[in-house]
Parts: C-alpha cells; sequence; structure tokens
C-alpha cells in the first residue's frame, strides 16, 4: 500500500486536491480560448474522457471577457492560465476555479499582491506552476538549468504568498526531462505540505509523452508523491486523459478499471490474441469496477496466470477456456471466446466484483 505524503486540502470547483482526495486528472485546451464555442466544445471532451479538471489559456483581455460564457457551458471545473499579464487574472478570478500563474514571468510583486487580493476575496486557490524554461532571472543565473533552481523558485514564492496571508496554494515544479523533474518534485516534498500538481512539461507526442510522464510521474506517485496531475501531450485531448488514468492504475495509487494481463507475441501462441485483446479492451473501455483479467495465448503460463485472475481465457490449438475467479465455467471453440469473456466481465463487474 503506498503511503501519500499528508498535504493540504483545498479545492478547485467542487474538486478537492491534496488530503484525503483521489488524484485528480487534468488537462488543457488547444483552442483560441476567445473561440467560445471551439473551448466549450474541447472542455466537454475532456468531460467525457474522464477529466477531473481543465484549464484554459488567457493570453490577452478578449479570451480572459470570454470566460464568463465558457464558465457557463461547462461542467468541469476552470483554471485560467495566466502568462505575463496579471490584470488578465483579475479578470479571471471573477469566474474560474484556480488561477495559475508563473513566477517567472508575472512581473513585479506589486502584481503578484493583487492577484493575491482578488482570489482572497473568492476563495480561489493559486497554482504556483515554476516551469525549468521561464525562471526568475535571479535564480536562473544563480543555479542554472538545475532542479535547485526551480526549488528555489518556488520556495520563494512560496513564502511570498503566505507573507500575505494565503495559503490555499498548490505547486508545479516541471522541467522537459524526467531527471530534472523527478529530482525537483524530490527536493520540495519535504519542505512543505501544499498539494502538488505533477507533470513532465513539453514531452512531446503520444508515444514519447507517455514514456516520459510514465517514467516520472509513476516513480514520483509510488514514493507518495502527487495530488494532482496532467500528462503534456502533442495530440488529441483525450489520449493526455488516458494515459493519466494509466499511470495511476498501474502504478498503485488508483484501482479502477481492467488490468489486462497478456502474453507478449510470440512463437507459442496457438490464437490470434492481438485481435482477441484489441476487441476486449474495446468492448470493456467503460468499465470502472477494478478487475484484473488474464488474455494468455498458449499453455505454458495461462493456467497459472487464469488462477489469480478474476476473468480469465487460457487459449489452447482452436479452443479454449475461460476461467472466473481459476474455475473454468466454459470450454468453447476459440470464435467464442472472447463473447463469452466479455459476458463475464460485465457480470462480475455489475455485480461490484
Amino acid at each position: 500500500m503506498i503511503k501519500r505524503f499528508e498535504t493540504k486540502k483545498i479545492y478547485v470547483g467542487n474538486v478537492a486536491v491534496g488530503g484525503d482526495a483521489p488524484i485528480s486528472v487534468q488537462s488543457m485546451t488547444y483552442s483560441d480560448t476567445k473561440d467560445i464555442k471551439s473551448t466549450i466544445e474541447q472542455i466537454n471532451r475532456l468531460h467525457f474522457a474522464g477529466c477531473d479538471i481543465v484549464r484554459v489559456a488567457v493570453p490577452d483581455m478578449e479570451d480572459a471577457l470570454a470566460l464568463k460564457e465558457i464558465k457557463q457551458g461547462i461542467s468541469l471545473p476552470l483554471v485560467a492560465d495566466i502568462h505575463f499579464n496579471h490584470k488578465l487574472a483579475l479578470i479571471a478570478s471573477e469566474v474560474v476555479d484556480c488561477i495559475r500563474i508563473n513566477p517567472g514571468n508575472i512581473g513585479s510583486k506589486w502584481k503578484v499582491k493583487e492577484v493575491v487580493k482578488a482570489c482572497q476575496e473568492r476563495n480561489l486557490p493559486i497554482r504556483i506552476g515554476v516551469n525549468a524554461g521561464s525562471l526568475e532571472k535571479e535564480f536562473d543565473d544563480k543555479y542554472g538549468p538545475t532542479a535547485k533552481a526551480m526549488v528555489t523558485s518556488a520556495e520563494y514564492n512560496i513564502k511570498f504568498l503566505e507573507d500575505l496571508g494565503f495559503d490555499d496554494i498548490k505547486i508545479s515544479l516541471k522541467a522537459s526531462d524526467v531527471q530534472r523533474t523527478v529530482e525537483a518534485y524530490r527536493m520540495l516534498r519535504p519542505t512543505n505540505r501544499y498539494p502538488f500538481h505533477l507533470g513532465v512539461t513539453e514531452a512531446g507526442t503520444v508515444f514519447h509523452a507517455t514514456v516520459k510522464s510514465a517514467i516520472g510521474l509513476g516513480t514520483l506517485l509510488m514514493e507518495g508523491i502527487g495530488d494532482t496531475l496532467r500528462v503534456s501531450i502533442t495530440g488529441e485531448l483525450e489520449d493526455e486523459i488516458k494515459v493519466g488514468r494509466a499511470i495511476l492504475k498501474d502504478s498503485g495509487v488508483a484501482a479502477e478499471g481492467l488490468n489486462i494481463i497478456s502474453c507478449p507475441t510470440c512463437g507459442r501462441i496457438e490464437a490470434d490474441l492481438v485481435s482477441a485483446v484489441a476487441e476486449i479492451e474495446r468492448r470493456t473501455a467503460h468499465i470502472k469496477t477494478p478487475l484484473d483479467v488474464s488474455v494468455m495465448g498458449c499453455v505454458v503460463n495461462a493456467i497459472g496466470e487464469a488462477k489469480h485472475a478474476d476473468v480469465a481465457i487460457a487459449y489452447g490449438k482452436g479452443k479454449g477456456l475461460v476461467m472466473v475467479k481459476g474455475e473454468v465455467v466454459a470450454n468453447l471453440d476459440e470464435e467464442e471466446l472472447v463473447e463469452c469473456f466479455v459476458q463475464e466481465v460485465e457480470k462480475m463487474a455489475a455485480d461490484g466484483k
């Protein structure tokens, strides 16, 4: 059982972050926020994909003014992503559920004070978003592009907000490489109890982002670090949620949906296992009940894995077994196995395992 670091619970809209709250999965739209129709459509796509919190970019005044109508058309908590112009944060604070500021580019401290005051008046949390690529000059000059520079920036800005009497804070420390990201989160975690937003930024396409995020976020989660996360992908919105949920499940910090155990392709396989697993994934994608299922293609490991699975297929030559909790429930021809298997999975999920 992974023991999470104890952190302060804050609320982004109706979603709790930190404390004993489930680790939430976030994403960000790529539309021009001022394009209200497209932005709402993207947010609703994310909602149906299982996103918990959504962030939108607010680079100019037209974007900021669009937030009110966007907020009225969605159900997800909304975070405004602010860079350079603190006045946009002041406008956004009137309608959104959280403000994200980058201390490396927001400007003079009096501007931060105004943002803090606006958030205090409306009980909004602030995410201090430290990015390795946009650190304050003083920290970059002193430490270079290092985890130490990122952590020093975060500590400085945390203290600044605390000195203003503000502590509804969450923190992110993102770099484009895994090692520096993990090092920064590890270094900062023992010094405070604010919730952490995890992410490897600018992680690339689906393949590269999945690998980087699985290593970086998975490592931190298994050490008990992290309260909310985003997988940054150059690609479709739904992929960020799909990969984020998979990282939570496979790192052992969240139990949701099927854990599919299946053979690597090898010369011993006696069935069209690739097609069978693809069909099973498609037909069971909606299931949220945590189940271990096994789909094995030869006699070497099939029965052994099936004994420990909730539902299993053990393929043989042209035929196979469907097993539930280690007990054979059907001996069928190959083409009938997937249908029987899916029915047993559906039945077990409906019973809540």
